[in-house]
């Protein structure tokens, strides 16, 4: 079972990782987050099954924040390479996309990409607020 959204900015997607860490009963298998200039995408991959409630509960939670993604191939082929072991710096080259994060996502990792950005921008676009 899996999970992919689009999400507007950093603040969205800290909410769904927030969200994952105070669900323990979430059997989740990974989590990549990706950046892209206009937002965010997060892909969620469980483990096993959850009851069709928690199902329900957890798409609703996230319909709230953004929207089902369908990812363009090349995003798409950046996600099936993670998910098949390869380095994610190695995909990122490949693929021409920002990995964030991939396996189990700290706060920290997303805040210290986020600030990073920003710094080297000068200014705080939207996407990362």
């Amino acid at each position: 079972m899996e999970y992919l959204y689009y999400l507007a900015n950093a603040s969205l997607t800290l909410r769904v990782v927030q969200c994952l860490h105070a669900r323990p009963q979430m059997p989740v298998s990974f989590i990549t987050v990706i950046h892209q200039i206009d937002g965010w995408v997060i892909r969620i991959k469980l483990k096993g099954q959850v009851s069709s409630q928690e199902d329900g509960d957890f798409r609703a939670f996230l319909n709230e924040l953004g929207i089902s993604y369908e990812p363009p191939m090349r995003v798409q082929m950046a996600l099936w390479s993670l998910e098949a072991g390869q380095c994610p710096v190695d995909v990122m080259r490949r693929y021409q996309v920002a990995i964030v994060s991939h396996g189990s996502p700290e706060r920290e990792e997303i805040e210290a990409f986020r600030q990073q950005f920003v710094r080297g921008l000068g200014y705080c676009p939207e996407t990362l607020a």
